[in-house]
């Protein structure tokens, strides 16, 4: 289990209380900051610190705390101007792995020019990812690993039932990696003799988008 960490996640909108939420769920030390009363009551039962103040203001976001965090992220996302003078405040004051959300390609293109250490975009990579599911009913989950690789957790279907996971011509037809199969709470590793596939068992599939979907076409 990792060390609990100090986060400082800067706007509590939805996406920024989610995060705060789950991250204090991990028992790390989170303070939780935005401008408006509301979002800051909302989380105030949760987070050991919510604390009301504009991530404009530099010397607001020293004594909130700011300072003492190991990561910070900036969770503006509807306030182009706030977003950026918020990350250029954090980065001032010392901060060195930074964390935005943006809105727009353009706000991402900032935020990078900024020394942001990643910038996400919420809404698109769940669409992103739903779309993925709903294209392919055997997909249950992805995740992007970076330089155009995901994990893909896909379901085997009744076609591949009975089969040994070699016929499925992983690495050879298709450059696609099976990283485990999970049977229910069990999970049959690389080190187990050609497992036989059976239906309802979860593979997770390393590759790129393109390989991942020849392999998922061909069953």
């Amino acid at each position: 289990m990792s060390k609990p960490r100090t986060f400082g996640v800067i706007g509590l909108g939805t996406f920024g209380s989610t995060v705060a939420t789950e991250l204090a769920g991990f028992d790390n030390h989170v303070i939780g900051i935005d401008a408006k009363d509301a979002p800051v009551a909302a989380m105030a039962d949760t987070l050991r610190d919510a604390v009301i103040a504009d991530g404009r203001d530099e010397k607001a976001l020293r004594e909130a705390g700011i300072g003492q965090c190991d990561v910070v992220l900036v969770s503006i996302g509807d306030d182009l101007e706030a977003s950026i003078v918020c990350a250029m405040n954090v980065k001032l004051i010392g901060i060195e792995n930074i964390w935005a959300k943006a809105d727009t390609r353009t706000h991402h293109r900032i935020l990078s020019r900024l020394g942001v250490d990643r910038v996400i975009h919420p809404e698109e990579q769940m669409g992103q990812r739903v779309a993925q599911m709903l294209h392919n009913p055997t997909v249950r989950d992805y995740v992007s690993l970076g330089n155009g690789f995901f994990a893909v957790t896909m379901m085997v279907p009744d076609a591949l039932e009975g089969k040994a996971l070699s016929s499925l011509e992983m690495g050879s037809r298709f450059d696609v990696k099976c990283l485990e199969i999970m049977r229910g709470r069990d999970l049959l590793t690389n080190s187990d003799a050609d497992p036989v596939l059976k239906k309802d068992d979860r593979m997770l599939v390393l590759g790129t988008r393109p390989d991942l979907r020849e392999f998922a076409k061909s069953f």
